[in-house]
């Protein structure tokens, strides 16, 4: 198997690796950046995005994947197709293979391999992604103001999701498999006392309506099996996330979900010159804007990581 050794390699292409990419290779670092099964990661799959800074008009999600791209080959970033296939981490220098023919040994690796909304698997679920099926109310919300929407879920963040919802619409259907709901007592209240959102107990999609966009969904009791629809223009999914971490799994500290673990404060993992960042390990904020802010703190942390190691093999 041909190696490669490497100052810096970069596994993930969103937000949070272009923008270790941009100050790694500002650094000089000369970064490698492979961009896996899903270039330019969640992002490509979001129409408009209006909420990230220096887009005035807003922008489509592909292109500003694009834009990053760019921006981190600009410096000298040498950005490739391919999937990380596995890691050993337990020597230095760090050993990766990809698409399990070519091993590369890198000096210090930043993880940025996002994380994956969990989808109900219906056709027509995916057919309208982007066209009024959403998994992030936060970042297509406002693009329903004064409208109806349904979301479903029953734990906390669809609890949270149907709160920021209801400040933003006209009306908010959820949809709650069970007669109980997962989320916190606290979240349940807030849910319960919005006048504008109403709660269907033992409801499950069957199909999102629409041709070009949404204009509505029809759902079914699991109790009576009685089906009916509801009439909207926007269906949010909110049950939850799985981060891409599984090649690490045995080498890094995560938590029950599977996000790495991080020293706070830090990009720091439990094994050194390894970085993590954006989706990978941040399970509350999920934004584009934080993911490239933590991409940036695990640029810098591995330039310092280097340059100690490098002071550390010459006094040896």
């Amino acid at each position: 198997m041909p190696t490669e050794r490497v100052k810096v390699l970069i596994i993930g292409s969103g937000p949070a690796g272009f923008t270790a990419a941009v100050y790694a290779a500002r650094a000089g670092m000369k970064p490698v950046l492979y961009q896996g099964g899903q270039p330019g990661g969640q992002l490509t799959i979001t129409n408009d995005v209006e909420n990230y800074p220096g887009y005035p008009e807003g922008v489509m999600g592909p292109q500003m994947m694009v834009d990053f791209q760019k921006q981190a080959e600009r410096f000298g970033t040498d950005v490739r197709s391919g999937m990380i296939t596995s890691v050993d981490f337990s020597g230095w220098p760090h050993k990766v293979t990809v698409d399990e023919r070519t091993e590369i040994e890198a000096e210090s690796v930043i993880i940025s391999t996002g994380a994956s909304a969990k989808w109900l698997g219906l056709e027509s679920e995916q057919r309208l992604n982007g066209k009024g099926v959403s998994a992030c109310a936060v970042c297509d919300g406002f693009f329903f103001r004064g409208q109806d929407v349904v979301i479903v879920g029953a734990g906390d963040t669809a609890a949270e999701e149907a709160s920021y919802l209801s400040k933003i619409v006209n009306k908010v259907y959820m949809l709650v498999r069970r007669d109980e709901m997962r989320a916190s007592k606290i979240m349940q209240q807030r849910v319960k006392n919005a006048p504008n959102i109403e709660i269907l107990w033992n409801t499950e999609t069957s199909e999102v309506l629409g041709e070009e966009e949404v204009n509505g969904v029809k759902v079914k009791n699991t109790v009576t099996g009685e089906e009916k629809v509801l009439e909207a223009q926007g269906f949010f999914v909110a049950i939850g996330h799985k981060p891409n971490t599984d090649i690490f799994k045995d080498w890094l500290h995560m938590d029950e979900q599977g996000y790495i673990k991080t020293i706070p404060g830090t990009s720091k993992t439990n094994i050194p010159g390894v970085f993590a960042t954006g989706d990978a390990q941040d399970k509350i904020y999920r934004q584009a804007v934080t993911a490239a802010g933590s991409g940036c703190m695990g640029a810098l942390d591995a330039e310092k990581w280097i340059a100690e190691k490098e002071v550390e093999m010459q006094e040896a």
